[in-house]
């Protein structure tokens, strides 16, 4: 069935989140005509970068937020600095692909929040993970919310829009360790062959829409 309208409605769940920002951009370089094109920072019509953008949407709902980047991008780092509440952390495993990123945000928040059950007055380890990727702004905050909601009571969850499988994915914290262990650039495909994936119909073709080239800004 699709989200019901009221999932943008009451408390989230707890979930910490990964947003994965250290991908190429080859083809809109190729687009742009221009080799120092990226397209995580070009505006989008409210003037804010695509990353800091997705980086907001995914902070309103999740407790911490990870960002990944490849080291070396300072401008990158500049725009994010606007997104409060965001921890960047610089990996060169980037050049492996998406499933080395991915696990290097997943490594990153089991150290921090093992260590938060040491620590008097830590913080609370997060029920999920919910993983979003840098170049997708425009997916609905009642999206975002309905798929921790039902991270509540399926290991991974991804909304599906129009028949199509989309992000972001949200994954049960018990599994944080399997994402740590990725590699390679197919993100956590094996991951969600092992386990299945619940997909949460709904009618936001944000899901869905990413930036890839120039023409997708429009």
């Amino acid at each position: 069935m699709d989200l019901p309208i009221s999932a943008g409605r009451g408390p989230v769940p707890p979930y910490a989140g990964i947003l994965l920002a250290a991908g190429e951009g080859r083809r809109f370089r190729a687009s742009a005509g221009d080799e120092g094109a990226d397209k995580l920072l070009a505006p989008l019509p409210d003037g804010r970068p695509v990353v800091l953008a997705a980086a907001e949407a995914l902070r309103a709902v999740a407790a911490a937020v990870v960002v990944v980047l490849r080291p070396g991008r300072p401008a990158l780092r500049d725009a994010l600095a606007r997104a409060q509440g965001c921890e960047l952390i610089e990996t060169m495993e980037a050049e492996r692909g998406m499933g080395a990123s991915l696990a290097a945000g997943a490594r990153h928040l089991l150290a921090r929040y093992d260590q938060a059950r040491y620590d008097q007055g830590g913080e609370a380890v997060p029920h999920g993970v919910l993983v979003a990727l840098g170049d997708m702004p425009w997916i609905a905050p009642e999206t975002l919310r309905a798929v921790c909601e039902a991270g509540l009571r399926h290991p991974i969850v991804a909304p599906a829009c129009e028949g199509r499988r989309g992000h972001p994915v949200a994954f049960a914290w018990d599994l944080l360790p399997e994402v740590a262990a990725l590699d390679g650039d197919t993100g956590a495909r094996a991951l969600l062959q092992r386990h299945g994936v619940h997909e949460l119909s709904c009618q936001d073709a944000g899901v869905l829409r990413d930036v890839d080239t120039v023409a997708d800004l429009g």
